[in-house]
C-alpha cells in the first residue's frame, strides 16, 4: 500500500485530535504529521479534517479512513499472530453493535463470553445506525428487520420478538379501547418518526392508523414502548412486555406477522477469527 504511512498518521490524528498528540504517539516530528496529512488529502482530492483552534475534527471521509486503518491493523495483527503461531490467543477488543432494544438479549451473552475469555475487552455500541462492518467499525452486528443482503456479510438468525397492540391501564381509564379497526380514528396512537420504518409492526401503524390519530412519534423504539406504558397512546409492544409489566393491556391478540426477526451479521474477512467464533459459540450455547 503506497500510502500506508500517511494513512496510519492520519488515523492517529483522527483518534487523538491534534498534531502534537499524534506526533508524540508516533514518535515523529509535528512537520512529518502535517506533511503526511497534506499528501494524503492531495492524493484523495478531499479533506479528511476540519481545522480549528482546538485541533482537528474528522470529516465523514476522515472517519471512514480511521475505520479502514483500524480494520487493516486488526487483519495485520491476525496475520502476525498466525506467523508466530499465536492465532489461538483471545485478547484485545471485540466490538459488538446492536439497536438498544436488543441490549437485554445481548448483554447476558457478553457476560458469559467475558467469563470464558477474560482477556478480551468487549465494546458494545448501541445505535440505530448501520455500522459498516467492511470498514472494521464492529466485529459483530445484531440487526433487526429484513434479512441483510450485503454479499460480503455472513448472516445468521438471532431471535424473533413477537408483538402485540397494547394500551396501558391509564389510557384505558381515560379513553377506553377500540372495538375494532373502525374505531381507530377515535383513539390516540404512538408511531415511528420515520416515514418508512424497517420494523414490520411500525410499518403496520403507518399503513393502518389514520395519520391524525398518531399523536406521538419518536425515532427510538424504546421511547415508543415507554410512551405506551405512560398512557400517551396505543402502540405495539414486544409480547414479553405484557408478561413483565402489569401496566400493559392487550388490545388485540399477538399478531405473529408482526414478529420482528433479528440477525447476527459478521463480515466475511473476520467471520473465522477466533474472537468472533468464540462469541458466536457463546450465542449458540445460550440459545439451546
Amino acid at each position: 500500500m503506497d500510502n500506508w504511512n500517511e494513512i496510519r498518521t492520519a488515523s492517529y490524528v483522527a483518534r487523538l485530535g491534534t498534531i502534537t498528540a499524534a506526533s508524540n504517539a508516533l514518535g515523529v516530528h509535528r512537520a512529518t504529521v502535517t506533511r503526511h496529512i497534506d499528501l494524503l488529502e492531495e492524493r484523495l482530492g478531499a479533506k479528511l479534517f476540519h481545522r480549528h483552534g482546538r485541533g482537528f475534527t474528522s470529516t465523514d471521509l476522515g472517519k471512514q479512513l480511521l475505520s479502514v486503518a483500524d480494520a487493516t491493523n486488526e487483519q495485520f495483527s491476525q496475520l502476525l499472530r498466525k506467523a508466530h503461531g499465536q492465532d489461538d490467543a483471545l485478547e484485545g477488543d471485540l466490538i459488538v453493535t446492536s439497536i438498544v432494544d436488543l441490549a437485554h438479549y445481548v448483554l447476558p451473552m457478553v457476560k458469559a463470553f467475558n467469563t470464558i475469555h477474560p482477556k478480551v475487552n468487549v465494546r458494545f455500541l448501541g445505535t440505530d445506525t448501520l455500522v459498516k462492518l467492511e470498514y472494521g467499525e464492529a466485529h459483530i452486528a445484531i440487526r433487526s428487520g429484513a434479512k441483510p443482503q450485503e454479499l460480503d456479510n455472513v448472516v445468521q438468525p438471532f431471535i424473533t420478538s413477537n408483538m402485540a397492540l397494547c394500551a396501558s391501564d391509564s389510557y384505558v381509564e381515560q379513553y377506553g379501547l377500540p372495538k375494532n379497526e373502525h374505531d381507530y380514528h377515535l383513539h390516540r396512537f404512538v408511531g415511528a418518526e420515520t416515514v418508512s420504518p424497517r420494523a414490520p409492526h411500525l410499518k403496520w401503524i403507518n399503513e393502518n392508523i389514520p395519520k391524525d390519530a398518531i399523536k406521538f412519534k419518536s425515532n427510538q423504539n424504546t421511547i415508543l414502548v415507554q410512551a405506551v406504558l405512560a398512557g400517551i397512546g396505543i402502540g405495539i409492544l414486544p409480547a414479553e412486555t405484557l408478561d413483565n409489566n402489569g401496566r400493559a393491556l392487550n388490545v388485540v391478540d399477538v399478531n405473529f406477522s408482526w414478529g420482528s426477526q433479528s440477525w447476527i451479521v459478521t463480515h466475511v474477512d473476520l467471520h473465522r477469527s477466533h474472537k468472533v467464533q468464540a462469541f458466536l459459540n457463546v450465542i449458540k450455547d445460550l440459545q439451546k
